[in-house]
């Protein structure tokens, strides 16, 4: 039996579309032709132990198979998944297909290669600029934070990877005080919210990126691997101070 794991699993069920029974736009012909290529006779009764339709076999087939038959064969699949994107047109779901990358190159032993080639993989991925219509913020302060978006994308092409980092602070804290200024009461009544000495909340303004955005979070405005990715996003924003840049000698890249 194979060693993939649950979270590859996951994965792959998401890029293989494998939610209704079906594997890509396999038939059932196509599908058993496919696995012949390889020497495997996916329609055989061995892999009926969860079912009979594309997907109960597929995952039965990964579950019972060796980890190189498995590599190979799934490897193979998301070539097709890439190929009927790029013909299609359709969106493709960049972020899962790095990680059954991962997983085929792990199943197969090529644990360093895959740390390499998925590296470069996720840095080519190209992010489109979110739509800021919706943001809690005025229609004036969207469209800077529209631009500082494109500016962001521009400086990463440019190889300006610090102002990227500031670029998008700007940006995130721009977007947590135009929450907190379309609803006062929940943020001056979260538990997170910044106390004066008289013990009164402080004014939005004398707020820190950090105090908004354990507030946003502790008022169910964002979720917790949100909140952690804002704190680490805010932790390099820090090193628009140079000294602090020299303290860690750090060095920021596209990484």
């Amino acid at each position: 039996m194979s060693s993939i794991t649950e979270a590859e699993k996951l994965c792959f069920e998401a890029i293989l579309n494998m939610a209704d029974g079906y594997v890509l736009d396999y038939n059932d012909a196509n599908f058993g032709a496919f696995f012949r290529k390889h020497r495997i006779e996916i329609h055989g009764p061995r892999y009926r132990t969860h079912g009979t339709s594309k997907a109960k076999k597929l995952r039965a087939f990964w579950e019972q198979d060796p980890d190189q038959t498995v590599a190979q064969v799934l490897s193979e699949m998301l070539d097709a998944y890439e190929a009927n994107c790029s013909i299609s047109g359709s969106a493709m779901n960049s972020v899962a297909l790095i990680k059954c990358r991962e997983a085929t190159s792990r199943l197969s032993g090529n644990t360093k290669t895959s740390e390499e080639t998925n590296s470069k993989r996720f840095l080519d991925i190209q992010f489109d600029v979110p739509s800021v219509e919706k943001l809690p913020v005025e229609p004036q302060v969207a469209a800077i934070i529209e631009a500082r978006l494109k500016e962001a994308q521009t400086a990463f092409t440019a190889g300006a990877h610090l102002s990227v980092i500031f670029l998008c602070g700007s940006v995130l804290e721009g977007v947590l005080l135009g929450a907190a200024q379309k609803d006062p009461a929940k943020f001056n009544q979260s538990a997170a919210s910044p106390k004066g000495t008289d013990g009164k909340v402080k004014r939005f303004h004398e707020w820190n990126l950090a105090q908004l955005i354990n507030a946003a979070h502790d008022i169910d405005l964002i979720s917790l691997d949100v909140k952690m990715f804002s704190h680490a996003l805010r932790g390099f924003r820090n090193y628009i101070h140079p000294y602090e840049q020299l303290s860690q000698d750090f060095t920021p890249d596209e990484h």
